[in-house]
């Protein structure tokens, strides 16, 4: 089928958090992760209750007012279902996952291509299932690696998940450096990253839209070196712009004031 590898991406990474996860105590399941507020526990109930959720289960209520780090309508539904859950232990919170993870493997791979380019619901409205499920690609690979930092355990397993997730940041540099930074009409970004997945990226402001380009006659307005791990946490903002600037694989040339509003504007997941 053509959306195998959506599919195997997400079998390979829950299939790694749950090998991640296997044995812990309860005090490693309430290590707080980089997302606001939640545990290691509560990452692995918001990745089973968005299966969950879109598998057709109603959202929970909610009696107590949201915590402060509830921002937006998706944060609440989120937070629905983690909290709903914190009750449960360990056996429980893994069986829940591998159900609904399993589940949602289950359905997947009974589709066919024209389902996969169906319309399905997302929180930012309608778009291809094939998009949808890329994104919970993107989501779960994402917290897979805030559980193995929280229990300071990262690892050089990468797996299938984080191909698709750098392809998924890499994307929206363009809207990122037109839209967000406001960069000026025939500037240039150069981004070279460096790791497994190194590539070097170009994009140019042209009548008033960026896009990427092959090469240029200009230097860069700003020239952006750093690697793909520290690429990927700034663009989920599980690292600050200080701190992503700061570090010592980050290098950066050109225009250090659009190179600072660049360094703001990457954190690209609400």
């Amino acid at each position: 089928m053509a959306y195998d590898w959506i599919i195997d991406a997400l079998d390979d990474t829950w299939t790694s958090l749950e090998r991640t996860l296997q044995g812990r105590s309860e005090r490693e399941f309430d290590a707080l992760t980089s997302c606001p507020g939640w545990s290691v526990r509560d990452v692995v109930n918001h990745v089973t209750g968005t299966e969950l959720f879109l598998n057709g289960a109603p959202i929970p209520e909610v009696t107590e007012p949201y915590p402060s780090y509830v921002m937006n309508s998706l944060g609440e539904d989120n937070e629905a279902f983690v909290a709903s859950r914190r009750h449960l232990g360990v056996g429980d919170v893994l069986a829940d996952f591998r159900g609904a993870t399993h589940a949602t493997l289950a359905r997947l791979r009974g589709l066919d291509d024209e389902a996969w380019d169906a319309p399905s619901w997302s929180p930012t409205g309608l778009r291809p299932l094939h998009q949808v499920q890329e994104t919970r690609v993107l989501d779960s690979w994402i917290h897979l690696q805030d559980v193995r930092d929280a229990l300071l355990e990262p690892s050089d397993d990468h797996g299938l998940g984080e191909e698709i997730v750098i392809n998924q940041f890499e994307s929206v540099l363009p809207y990122v450096w037109a839209r967000r930074v406001t960069a000026p009409e025939g500037s240039v970004l150069r981004v070279n990253l460096l790791g497994r997945l190194a590539r070097t990226v170009q994009i140019q402001v042209r009548d008033g839209r960026a896009v990427a380009v092959a090469s240029s006659p200009e230097s860069p307005t700003v020239e952006l070196t750093t690697a793909v791990a520290l690429f990927w946490r700034r663009m989920a903002g599980r690292i600050n712009a200080e701190a992503f600037l700061g570090a010592s694989a980050t290098d950066v040339r050109g225009d250090l004031d659009l190179a600072r509003r660049l360094a703001d504007a990457l954190n690209v997941v609400p």
